[in-house]
């Protein structure tokens, strides 16, 4: 078995939505960029592949505890200058962005890491981000992931705007040979892009895209330009159909392997005991008002007339839904498999929304990773730990150690740049 692939999920205080709360959170570094900081090295002692930021343009209920704070390029690029290997990831909406700023900032900041620089592509969601950025409400779905597309084509060529040979640097000479710096002179439905890029081309050539397609628009736009693939899986089969689904996308596109990591929720102890009990310190922290918010979010109805004690009413089937797709089938799933009342399914999306929950010791944590990569459900996996910083410190002085023990996880790095820790070629321009 090749060695399994590795993020750090950093969200807040960390994924559990009570996380905050824990007397021994964070919360009130939530705006020092030498908490990030810390992270990173954390992960990067770890021998993690990447740190990796979701992010949203709307604050959401503020009472219900952090979402955002501090915008995660600028973040990054303070973590690059406090590590040295440790791959930086950052979320980038192709609704609210234009191709040449994204391109900018993303080849900037692969410069300014050294060739550690990854993108996830979203579309965004919600209609509270929309209007803060001059709009009425979200774009239609089809219309979201067209322009999605065209974005990606579009800051890839800036990208490839420079040559690797254009820099020339002869002081008795050319900065630049210009015969190397071609515009790109796009005329599309949604974007007008002259080019060329003002920054040279960056270490990587291109800084990894990642992509978390869960529609079937989202599916195929993944399959054409991701690199890696984000995924939402509840259980080792959905995780296999899900990997198996779009490694055929892929290779039906002509495009080399992806690796594909599914987040993951953990819980660690030396005990299985000790485990329940810190998934039990943080659930019981969590008020139920602010759970019954985030699963009316997560499946676009009210339900704060529900009873908590009762069985979960029938929800409409995934064809039906409009809103992001990838959540919604993994609620479906545990309705199906569990038959939750509602405070039981509250309790279970409460940290990570519904992604793959383990609790336990290292042992068997390493166990069932090394189950679902070997058994086709992923190449490894966007850890998301219910608390920070010590879900990850749990994580790291634990369950890696015994992951290495195995021979699953690398014990050093063997490269510079994201891509080497991803096993990916640098393209040629």
């Amino acid at each position: 078995m090749t060695s399994m692939h590795l993020n750090l999920f950093i969200l807040g205080c960390g994924h559990h939505k009570a996380a905050w709360r824990h007397p021994d959170s964070s919360v009130e570094r939530l705006a020092d960029i030498a908490y990030y900081e810390e992270l990173a090295k954390l992960a990067e002692r770890g021998r993690l592949d990447a740190v990796f930021f979701a992010d949203g343009h709307a604050a959401g209920n503020v009472a219900d505890g952090p979402l955002w704070t501090l915008e995660p390029l600028t973040m990054l690029a303070a973590m690059a200058r406090a590590t040295q290997h440790i791959g930086l990831i950052s979320t980038v909406s192709s609704t609210f962005c234009t191709p040449f700023h994204a391109a900018r900032m993303l080849a900037s900041l692969d410069h300014i890491s050294g060739g550690r620089l990854g993108w996830n592509l979203v579309t965004s969601m919600f209609d509270s981000e929309a209007r803060n950025h001059g709009l009425e409400g979200m774009p239609g779905h089809a219309q979201r992931y067209a322009r999605a597309e065209e974005f990606a084509n579009t800051v890839l060529a800036l990208w490839d705007s420079w040559s690797d040979g254009a820099l020339l640097r002869d002081r008795h000479g050319d900065y630049a040979d210009a015969a190397q710096v071609q515009p790109i002179h796009h005329r599309g439905e949604h974007f007008l892009v002259d080019g060329p890029l003002t920054v040279p081309r960056s270490p990587q050539g291109h800084p990894v895209l990642f992509q978390a397609g869960a529609s079937e628009q989202g599916r195929d736009l993944a399959a054409r330009y991701a690199e890696a693939i984000y995924a939402v899986a509840y259980d080792l089969p959905s995780a296999q159909a899900y990997c198996a689904d779009l490694k055929a996308r892929v290779k039906a596109a002509g495009r080399p392997g992806v690796a594909i990591m599914p987040g993951l929720v953990t819980y660690v102890g030396s005990t299985e005991e000790e485990a329940r009990r810190k998934q039990r310190e943080l659930d019981e922290l969590l008020p139920v008002e602010a759970s019954r918010r985030q699963l009316s979010q997560f499946i676009g109805q009210d339900v704060s007339h529900w009873e908590l004690d009762a069985p979960v009413p029938a929800l409409p089937p995934l064809e039906a839904f409009t809103g992001p797709k990838g959540r919604y089938a993994t609620i479906l799933r545990i309705i199906e498999s569990e038959r939750p009342t509602l405070r039981q399914l509250m309790g279970r999306l409460a940290a990570g929304g519904g992604h793959c929950t383990m609790v336990g010791t290292p042992e068997g944590i390493a166990d069932e990773m090394q189950r679902w990569v070997e058994q086709g459900g992923a190449d490894g996996f966007n850890l998301m730990p219910p608390s920070l910083p010590h879900g990850i410190e749990d994580f790291v002085e634990q369950v890696v150690p015994e992951l290495q023990r195995r021979g699953v996880f690398r014990r050093e790095y063997e490269g510079k740049t994201l891509r080497d820790h991803l096993g990916l070629s640098r393209p040629s321009c």
